[in-house]
């Protein structure tokens, strides 16, 4: 009993000595617990908002989106025409900014200085906002202003006490041409979408895909980071060559500043459009149009001064243009139909009646048909009565008996009325569809038009529909159509796919994809290709050519001037255009250049030298560069245009022609050398002549006589007070064509439905 006692004891000892040790250990442990909390309270309220933004900045930093880079456009030869640039937005966080009164007023200094932002905005934000952590002070600045920013925050006394500034990456859509192919292009909305031309077309294409960055805490409690790559869109290499597009605007631009303001206030046209077009391919080489605009500055509205003014369901006002005073009257959706009006591209949205230039589609569809063989000829007498209408031709003295040939020479009415006649109204509709007319090209751009509705077909087209469809009249189309069809003429028939781009590539600049020409069919053949070139030569070469004001020193051209009163009949306002290729006997380039209305006095309007002139110009310095030689020999005046422009002269050795020689080897002159030389008619009865009738009509040349106007240089009508063109006899601004139209019956106007402003047909 004694040792269980003892034992008992040795317990009881054991366990107070042990409960005295764990008070003092609990103490100890309660008073650093004590002194923790009093040191993360000190933590707490001198550095909570240093460590609260840390630990914010990495949730912030957990879900940060790292944006893609838009892809470039570049034109055949490389150049950048369009880039996406790195830039920064300037963030603030406001309570970082109020952890110090000290941090306030360096750091407004500071944002004011390198980056031009208001102090005044900033307080008033910070007052009504401070517990922002993320303010948007400045978007997209550059990085110079960014570095030389972060520069000066590192010195240790004057950037000290910069706080709360931080920058988040964007990229920004540059255009490094500024209006250089502005409507070809197009460009990007702020969320870095494309809208209208090429940014548009192929925006999945340019546009990549944004990456993200994601940071986590591991199992020791250290920070890690996980980055999914943004991958940034591909790059579009072009057909369009920059120099040659820069030729064509300088010139649309001359023209705009020549006439501006001449007859009536406004722009020198209504527009003006130029597209070329490789002749094989129907690859672009350059497509432009006027009013435009910068790429960078889109919404300047200096640019609608001189515009048609629209209402406010973006009809034109007639008589009315864009002036300083119109628009500061303008809310915000009619400026926005403005402005639509100025980003749309012309060439391949507006769509008009396209007048003569038509008139090789219809020949060559008769000739393809078998219709008529090309040896016929026709009595013009300046008028034809068809159905219940007498229409005219812009020759009203009469052109006298004409063949085919000359029927486009001299640009003749009645003799493609009595083609189109002999052609049918069946097959017209079918070869208008088969050149294109009423279809869209699918031109890889955004906006094209769509022409349905503006072409007749089968069940609705009449005799005197078929009659004024022939010279291109009653009917719409396109500045894309015209030209891509006009290529099919001379080509040998091959209808091209028009196209803008050429390549596809990766960032790094891998080929994803090659863009080959697509051949979609045979319009006409070899044969009747190569006599619509013999006919258009001659409206270049002809004595009566209507288009002999279009070829450019140097070298030979073929082609067609085409005139087009515009709605409503008897206006005078006119769509003048040419429509031409180069060289005349191999063509490699097409060009269409068309101008709507322009500035000058009403009655002289319809003259085709407003197109003509541009066209010449443009290819004086086109071709050269192009590497085409010149054939033809330069006259003095000629050499010292060239000198004036700095052309070089391209003549190949041996190119020169050597003059014809008489019998006894003296030079001939051209108007003295004997019948049957190059050029010059065949006899009676050589191949390809047709016997006239022995005693066939011939035009009335009275115009020759009557007195010249010494302001306008054009032969006045005694009798009528018409204008007369002093070289071809045409009667400017001769009104409508439809002559003696009965109150009932065809009105000669497109189908109805889908109508818009078109034009009458006439040279």
């Amino acid at each position: 009993m004694s040792a269980q006692r003892k034992k008992r004891s040795d317990v009881i000892k054991f366990t107070i000595k042990m409960q005295k040790k764990l008070l003092v250990l609990f103490l100890f442990i309660l008073a650093a617990f004590v002194g923790l909390s009093v040191r993360l309270f000190l933590i707490n309220r001198d550095n909570g908002e240093e460590y609260k933004k840390q630990v914010l900045s990495h949730q912030e930093y957990d879900s940060a989106i790292i944006p893609f880079k838009r892809g470039e456009i570049v034109d055949a030869n490389g150049t950048v025409l369009a880039v996406s640039n790195k830039v920064y937005n300037v963030i603030l966080d406001t309570k970082l900014l109020l952890r110090k009164e000290d941090y306030l007023e360096p750091t407004l200094s500071a944002l004011n200085r390198f980056f031009a932002i208001d102090a005044g905005t900033v307080r008033s934000y910070i007052a009504s906002h401070p517990d922002s952590s993320y303010y948007v002070m400045a978007k997209r600045v550059g990085y110079e202003e960014k570095t030389a920013f972060e520069e000066f925050c590192k010195d240790e006394e004057q950037g000290a006490n910069i706080k709360g500034v931080w920058f988040e990456n964007e990229y920004k859509r540059e255009y490094p041409n500024g209006r250089l192919a502005c409507d070809v292009i197009g460009f990007t909305t702020g969320d870095n979408a494309g809208t209208y031309g090429l940014e548009e077309y192929y925006n999945e294409i340019l546009s990549g895909t944004n990456g993200r960055e994601y940071g986590y805490l591991n199992d020791d409690s250290t920070l890690e980071r996980t980055t999914i790559a943004a991958r940034d869109g591909n790059n579009i290499q072009l057909t369009i060559d920059a120099n040659i597009q820069t030729i064509v605007e300088k010139y649309l631009r001359a023209y705009n500043e020549e006439y501006k303001d001449n007859a009536r206030p406004g722009n020198g046209a209504q527009n003006l459009g130029c597209i070329i077009m490789d002749v094989d391919t129907a690859g672009i080489l350059a497509m432009a149009s006027y009013p435009d605009f910068d790429l960078n500055d889109v919404r300047n509205t200096d640019n609608l001064l001189g515009m048609p003014l629209l209402d406010k369901d973006g009809k034109k006002v007639s008589g009315e243009v864009v002036t300083q005073e119109a628009l500061a009257e303008m809310d915000d959706q009619l400026m926005y139909q403005h402005l639509n009006g100025l980003w749309k591209n012309f060439c391949i949205v507006d769509s008009y009646e396209p007048g003569s230039v038509s008139k090789p589609f219809t020949v060559a569809a008769a000739l393809e048909s078998g219709s008529i063989t090309g040896n016929e000829t026709y009595l013009c007498e300046g008028k034809l009565h068809v159905g219940d209408h007498n229409i005219k031709c812009h020759q009203t003295f009469g052109d006298g008996v004409l063949t085919v040939q000359e029927g486009i020479e001299r640009s003749c009415n009645v003799v493609l009325m009595n083609v189109a006649f002999a052609l049918g109204k069946e097959k017209f509709v079918d070869y208008q569809h088969t050149f294109g007319f009423g279809l869209k090209t699918n031109v890889d751009l955004a906006g094209e038009a769509r022409t349905a509705s503006m072409v007749y077909n089968k069940s609705n087209i009449g005799m005197t529909d078929l009659a004024t469809n022939s010279f291109g009249q009653s009917f719409n189309a396109t500045m894309i159509q015209m030209i891509t069809g006009f290529c099919s003429l001379i080509n040998g028939g091959n209808y091209y796919a028009p196209h803008m781009a050429s390549r596809i590539t990766t960032a790094d600049g891998a080929t994803i994809e090659n863009i080959e020409p697509r051949l979609l069919k045979q319009t006409i053949s070899r044969s009747t290709s190569d006599t619509i070139l013999e006919y258009c030569n001659t409206v270049v070469t002809g004595e009566f050519g209507t288009g002999k004001t279009a070829r450019p020193a140097g070298y030979m051209i073929g082609g067609k001037t085409g005139t087009a009163e515009t709605l409503p009949r008897g206006n005078k306002e006119y769509v003048v255009s040419f429509m031409g290729y180069a060289p005349a006997d191999d063509p490699q380039i097409a060009i269409y250049v068309v101008v709507d209305r322009p500035n000058v006095p009403l009655g002289q309007q319809d003259n085709a030298r407003h197109a003509t002139g541009i066209v010449k110009k443009v290819l004086t310095e086109v071709l050269p560069y192009l590497n085409i030689f010149m054939t033809e020999e330069l006259s003095d005046k000629e050499r010292e245009e060239l000198a004036e422009l700095e052309i070089q002269i391209r003549t190949p050795q041996g190119a020169e022609k050597e003059p014809a020689l008489d019998e006894d080897g003296n030079p001939i002159e051209p108007e003295t050398q004997e019948e049957g030389a190059e050029g010059e008619t065949p006899k009676e009865g050589e191949e390809g002549s047709e016997e006239q009738p022995e005693e066939a009509p011939k035009p009335d040349q009275s115009w020759k006589n009557f007195p010249k106007d010494p302001e306008t240089g054009f032969l006045v009508d005694p009798e009528t007070g018409a204008y007369i063109d002093p070289e071809l006899g045409t009667v400017m601004g001769g009104g409508s064509l439809l002559g003696e139209t009965p109150e009932t019956g065809t009105s000669g106007e497109p189908p109805a439905q889908g109508e818009e402003e078109g034009s009458e047909g006439t040279e």
